[in-house]
């Protein structure tokens, strides 16, 4: 059973190997690990996704982590994307078919970001292109740069109440929208990498 569980963790060497041992010892085994955003404290934010068998409880895995000097699970959860999804490769797609840009880098945004949809929204004529679960009747939103979105701020037909919304501007007419039911927040980094990729795909789809 695949699980995704972002993880902080000091920034030193020998953390990541120490955060491997403690999750192969409580049953879980490691299929691939992203550095999601180091920080000015010395320490850093890793998404690990892993594969936990149906006898080994999640909360164990949990329990491992934290007992690290240093190391703290912020979230995991069940994750049924299937891998993991990394910027360069993101960009490899999108320069493949300059034209398809736009709608292509809407369909690789979940993987990269680990959300549940994302959409493109104009200005005029709203939701121009959507991932399956995206909603139909999102709203344009004016953003000068990459943001962390409230609950007032899109519409929410597609989740609940604890759903994540991050955006960022696609070109003078459109914006990107994402968002994550459950969680984790949207990390800086995150709103950073969504506003370059949403940025060069505008760049690489114009004539």
């Amino acid at each position: 059973m695949p699980f995704l569980l972002r993880v902080e963790l000091p920034d030193v060497p020998g953390s990541l190997g120490r955060l491997a041992t403690a999750i192969g010892q409580a049953g879980g085994d490691i299929e691939a690990i992203e550095i999601v955003e180091k920080r000015h404290d010395g320490s850093a934010l890793d998404d690990v996704l892993l594969e936990v068998p149906p006898e080994v409880m999640p909360d164990s895995v949990v329990s491992a982590c934290n007992a690290l000097d240093g190391v703290r699970v912020v979230w995991i959860s069940r994750y049924p994307g299937g891998g993991l999804l990394f910027d360069l490769e993101a960009v490899e797609e999108l320069t493949a078919s300059p034209s398809e840009a736009p709608d292509r880098l809407v369909d690789l945004l979940p993987t990269v970001f680990r959300v549940d949809w994302a959409a493109r929204v104009h200005r005029a004529h709203g939701v121009a292109y959507g991932t399956g679960a995206a909603p139909s009747d999102l709203e344009f939103l004016e953003l000068e740069r990459p943001a962390r979105l409230s609950f007032d701020e899109a519409d929410d037909s597609a989740g609940s109440g604890d759903t994540l919304y991050a955006g960022a501007r696609f070109d003078g007419n459109e914006v990107v929208i994402v968002a994550r039911h459950g969680g984790p927040e949207f990390v800086d980094s995150e709103l950073a990498r969504l506003g370059h990729l949403a940025g060069l795909a505008a760049s690489i789809s114009r004539p």
